[in-house]
């Protein structure tokens, strides 16, 4: 059976840049106004975020675990592949617009709108890639061997994927987004001395 591990990829650490940037650079202008404006706050928080580029607010470790054969004459070879690689649920910042940002004056909630989480190609573990083989003749006298790794590990890339698209770990990565993506825009706020909500939910979302 295929092994699963999860691990949270920390986004605390740039959140906590974006937000100081955006405070220092909107210092000046605080000092001036009485009352901050937060549709102003929020606009120049963007341009901070944007700034990032990409945030990679989760990453799983999974185990692609694959097995091909080939049968030949009366012989038959089998070789299979446990392929351990990290993928890393990547937000494309760049791509958020004003129009992505709306303010609801009444409530004091400023929602924002993501982009979808894109999930990077795996990164193989390659010291920890193991491979075990059946039928010795054909893997002896022939060049069987090199082609069933060759399909393992198409096969093991493809499974890491399957894997990392399933819904646990999507949620997880899409869940760490919205955290990351509401302290950042937060803080900035919070430091204005406004109260106010900050909702980061991904096109579709309630």
């Amino acid at each position: 059976m295929t092994r699963q591990v999860l691990r949270v990829g920390g986004a605390f650490l740039l959140v906590l840049l974006v937000a100081a940037g955006i405070i220092a650079a909107l210092g000046w202008r605080l000092k001036k106004e009485l009352n901050p404006d937060p549709v102003t706050i929020a606009t120049a928080s963007l341009q901070a975020v944007r700034e990032q580029a990409v945030l990679t607010p989760f990453a799983a470790r999974f185990v692609a675990v694959v097995t091909s054969e080939q049968h030949r004459f009366l012989f038959a070879a089998r070789r299979t592949l446990i392929m351990p690689g990290m993928v890393r649920y990547e937000l494309d910042l760049a791509a958020l617009r004003q129009q992505d940002l709306a303010w609801n004056a009444a409530t004091h909630t400023l929602t924002i709108t993501l982009p979808p989480i894109r999930v990077s190609r795996p990164q193989v573990d390659l010291d920890q890639v193991r491979t075990y083989g059946e039928g010795g003749v054909l893997l002896a006298l022939t060049d069987v061997a090199t082609q069933l790794d060759s399909t393992n590990r198409a096969a093991g890339q493809a499974e890491l994927m399957r894997q990392a698209g399933e819904a646990l770990p999507m949620r997880l990565a899409r869940d760490a987004a919205r955290n990351a993506i509401a302290r950042s825009f937060a803080m900035p706020l919070k430091a204005a001395g406004l109260d106010a909500t900050v909702v980061a939910k991904f096109a579709g979302e309630a």
